[in-house]
């Protein structure tokens, strides 16, 4: 009788070994190895917290920077169309909301005229309570032109609720002139960075830095957004290093532009106090100029340092690029010993504990681990073997005196033989799908509703006449692979491949309760890749292949027909003859996508149809109405500014 030892005893004793084996390896290193590989922990991790805190406030400025480039060219900012203009104003909410590090967006020109959009919550409740701002107002809205006929330009400010209605206004004589303020002068010199340096902005007295990207066609001026600086403090106290580690943001100055006890200091400040940014010695009480002069000297970008309390800290640097002339620079600083204390006590512990366990544990665990590796290795190996469908008709079964390991090597013994059977009816790909489903390979099928789609390749007879025979059948490849990836993507299934066309199932073997609407984004995506593989095709003098679809849902015979020499798993029934009509009808009617109308019922309000005619096909025994799809349906979300 074979003996077989349990594996949960195998397992928790190479889980021991393994533990152990780490302990031993580190009471081997001295003291000194072991203070510095954490001082050289340390400063690494130090670093990356450094490299992914810039990446995040540069990837802030460089995402407002493209979003002001884009509004830059728009019509009604080059031409000064800033009165009375409700889709522009649509379009500025829009890149407020989608930009949330930014309080307003606006346009000033070289003549004097100015608009604006404020976001009134992003500044806190005091600038809205300053503002007298209605209650269901979202946005402030200022409009400062010279009306036709007027000597003087004139200031209309509205206040617009969440969907862009004004809920109150005002006009009066403009008083304040874009030209004369910081991120206005100076714009235009070839010098002048994108980034202002810090300032006072005008309302409510708050403190921040002004995007900028100026134009110079048509009306000519500057398109700007201002991000306060309350909002980056936020964003560096959410950055914690331990209980003393901080991340901040100076520039060249020596100024602390962000910090996350910024409020703390500035509420401390006197009333009478300079409006001005503190400076490093005020707010930070840590002394980094030695470390920050060695980087700015061409050092490292990571410091060690001793301070003037005895600890030793660990700093990093980085330039925030997008600033330009800005000078913005980023810091990170933490004490090693308090970052690290926790670590170093708990490992000592543990050292402490594995060293009294090892001498009695190590020559058990060292035999069943040497049992368990062998058998799991082979295992392993064998399993890669059948996901590869690289099977070998006398490939022997593992054994081993673990009982659960034994047991596992029976069942993969067996899973070979079965996956070997079955791959030979039935494509691998499909193997694959039919196995995690569960089904049985047999012939026979069941009645389902699925989703069909045929497609097709214009002209491509004449494209293959013409065309070297094993050029057309690599980019062909190409061309089925990029939709396959498509459709498999939106769970459909690649029945087969017809010459150029394509025959998917959607619900099947795989149910998906949202077939209907998961084939249509698919038909769509296949168009937009059809797209992109066509121009890579036309770069490669290449002929393009104007894909038509035909989509059609309704129930089918689902299942694997065939002999027992050739098992295919497909769709039959009227379903399926349907879907193969629509497709080629687009020629006849110069569409792309068509489908039924038992798809358009099903998702008519989530994508966009055009009724293109009422058929009747041959062995139909009524008409039926067919439709382009067109795209995905979009809902609005905000409607056209009333004047008040």
């Amino acid at each position: 009788m074979r003996v077989r030892i349990g594996y949960q005893l195998s397992v928790t004793a190479l889980f021991i070994a393994v533990v152990l084996a780490v302990g031993l390896a580190l009471v081997v290193l001295s003291f000194d190895r072991a203070r510095a590989i954490t001082r050289s922990a340390a400063v690494t991790f130090i670093d990356r917290v450094a490299e992914h805190t810039a990446d995040r406030v540069d990837g802030q400025f460089k995402a407002v920077l493209s979003a002001l480039e884009a509004l830059k060219q728009l019509p009604p900012v080059v031409s000064g169309g800033i009165s009375d203009n409700p889709p522009f104003y649509a379009t500025l909410a829009a890149l407020l909301r989608e930009h949330d590090q930014l309080y307003n967006l606006y346009v000033g020109y070289d003549d004097g005229a100015f608009i604006e959009l404020d976001a009134l919550d992003r500044a806190g409740p005091a600038v809205r309570a300053q503002l007298e701002a209605p209650s269901a107002a979202e946005f402030r809205l200022t409009v400062i032109d010279r009306p036709p006929g007027v000597p003087s330009r004139v200031r209309n400010t509205y206040y617009l609720s969440s969907d862009l209605e004004v809920v109150a206004q005002a006009q009066r004589e403009a008083d304040y002139d874009p030209r004369e303020r910081p991120w206005y002068r100076g714009a235009f010199d070839p010098e002048a960075g994108s980034i202002t340096e810090p300032y006072l902005f005008k309302l409510a007295g708050l403190t921040g830095y002004t995007v900028r990207a100026p134009f110079t066609q048509g009306r000519q001026g500057i398109v700007a957004g201002d991000i306060l600086l309350a909002d980056t403090d936020a964003f560096l106290k959410a950055q914690r290093l331990g209980q003393s580690g901080v991340v901040f943001l100076f520039d060249d100055k020596g100024r602390v532009i962000a910090h996350p006890r910024m409020s703390e200091f500035l509420r401390a400040r006197p009333s009478d106090a300079a409006a001005d940014l503190p400076r490093l010695d005020e707010i930070e009480s840590v002394d980094i100029a030695k470390p920050l002069a060695g980087w700015q000297q061409g050092g490292d970008a990571q410091q060690v340092f001793e301070a003037k309390d005895g600890r030793t800290y660990v700093a990093a640097f980085r330039s925030i690029a997008t600033a330009g002339s800005a000078h913005v620079r980023l810091a990170v600083m933490a004490p090693l010993d308090e970052f690290f204390s926790e670590v170093e006590a708990g490992r000592r512990r543990l050292l402490l504990l594995a060293l009294a366990f090892v001498l009695a544990a190590l020559p058990i665990v060292w035999w069943i681990g040497s049992m368990l590796a062998r058998s799991m290795t082979a295992l392993a190996v064998e399993t890669d073997r059948i996901q590869r469908f690289e099977m070998q008709e006398d490939a022997g079964r593992v054994r081993s005196v673990i009982r659960e390991i034994d047991d596992l090597g029976r069942s993969v013994s067996t899973m070979r033989a079965v996956v070997r059977t079955f791959s030979s009816f039935v494509p691998k790909r499909l193997v694959q799908q039919l196995v995690e489903t569960g089904m049985a390979p047999r012939l026979g099928g069941s009645r389902r509703d699925v989703t069909i789609l045929f497609t097709d390749i214009q002209g491509f007879t004449n494209i293959a006449e013409k065309a070297d025979p094993e050029q057309v059948l690599l980019q062909t490849s190409r061309y089925f692979a990029a939709l396959t990836e498509v459709i498999m993507a939106h769970g459909g299934t690649v029945d087969k491949f017809v010459g150029d066309a394509i025959m998917a199932i959607w619900n099947a073997p795989t149910e998906d309760a949202d077939h209907v609407a998961h084939a249509c984004a698919a038909v769509l995506a296949c168009r937009d890749v059809n797209l992109e593989v066509n121009e890579a095709f036309e770069r490669e003098g290449w002929p393009e292949y104007k894909t038509r679809f035909g989509l059609h849902t309704g129930e089918a015979v689902v299942g694997i027909i065939g002999s027992s020499d050739r098992m295919s798993y497909t769709a039959l029934g009227a379903t399926v003859n349907l879907a193969a009509r629509l497709e080629p009808l687009n020629k006849e009617y110069g569409t792309d996508i068509l489908v039924s109308e038992a798809v358009q019922q099903r998702v008519a309000q989530r994508f966009l149809f055009r009724l293109v005619d009422t058929i009747k096909p041959r062995g139909f025994g009524s008409a039926i109405r067919i439709f382009e799809l067109r795209g995905e349906a979009i809902h609005p979300t905000a409607s056209h500014m009333k004047s008040g």
